[in-house]
């Protein structure tokens, strides 16, 4: 009897390896296979010198320490910047709304309703998005129009630095704010219900119920959303590559690492582009095991 479910045990493995097939073939092509071949080109000099291409040329190390000695300090603090000047917002009225949709007792009129359009922005193409801002706060967009007309002087927001900043921080904001929310709210929806009840009772205060039940026990979601969205930050593109015109004006000021990463690739300077992509890759997967490891703490707990 022990044999035959042991044979039968190693029959369904079989099985669920030969499902995997499928799965691990296109990943073998399709993410893999691409991977280590741009950890071999970061290796390598290759580039354009007008028409004549350079390499490839063995120079090990060099590319890593071009990009690290040169300009990617400066365009990750510009990405972290315009990251936070959108994170910071949307997570403070995500929680709130959060917790407003949460809350049985509060029965907020027309909450589907609000649900739905706080989550629209999120549905829009970021390209449309930032062609949309382009327009409206260009120098002779409507925005600078009505400050006009209210007896002000023209701003010229994309020929600022914070200016540029703000509004890409503020795209991100409308764009993942609904998204955040609804993770929230999931999350403040699976805390017990008596908890709050026996708080209540307690005589506890709204702010109390929030600072000592709701945002501890709601912490592992807090944590995912932030190290997500700070994952996502290290890959912001469209917004500003749209906004700008690619060159993060002014004074590259609002560069990001990936549009930096994008611009070498169209120089075809593969190997400093591989090497950045490596370390992005770097800084990504150590974001993505703390997050392994805060879920794994969750289950055990």
């Amino acid at each position: 009897m022990a044999a035959a479910k042991k044979s039968k045990v190693v029959s369904y493995t079989k099985w669920g390896w030969i499902f995997l097939i499928p799965f691990l073939l296109v990943y073998a092509v399709f993410s893999l296979a691409p991977l280590v071949n741009t950890v071999y080109r970061s290796f390598f000099e290759m580039y354009l010198d007008g028409l004549i291409q350079v390499g490839p040329n063995p120079v090990g190390l060099q590319n890593y320490v071009t990009v690290l000695s040169g300009d990617l300090p400066k365009f990750f603090l510009n990405t972290m910047i315009m990251w936070v000047i959108g994170f910071v917002p949307q997570i403070l009225i995500s929680l709130l709304l959060g917790v407003w949709f949460a809350d049985t007792q509060i029965r907020l009129k027309g909450e589907q309703f609000f649900k739905t359009v706080i989550y629209l922005p999120n549905l829009i193409m970021a390209s449309a998005f930032a062609m949309l801002f382009f327009a409206l706060f260009s120098t002779v967009g409507p925005v600078n129009g009505l400050i006009t007309s209210l007896g002000g002087s023209e701003i010229a927001f994309l020929e600022q630095t914070w200016g540029t900043r703000g509004l890409v921080g503020l795209m991100n904001f409308l764009m993942w704010f609904g998204n955040t929310t609804i993770m929230l709210m999931a999350g403040i929806m699976g805390i017990d219900t008596s908890l709050f009840e026996a708080a209540n009772v307690d005589g506890a205060t709204s702010m109390q119920v929030f600072t000592k039940i709701t945002m501890p026990l709601l912490k592992p979601i807090f944590i995912y959303v932030f190290i997500t969205s700070m994952i996502g930050g290290l890959q912001m593109f469209d917004v500003p590559q749209i906004l700008t015109d690619g060159v993060g004006t002014p004074n590259r000021n609002s560069m990001t690492m990936i549009m930096w990463l994008n611009n070498s690739l169209h120089s075809r300077d593969y190997g400093r582009a591989g090497a950045l992509s490596v370390i992005l890759f770097i800084i990504t997967g150590i974001l993505s095991f703390i997050v392994f490891r805060i879920n794994s703490r969750g289950d055990e707990y």
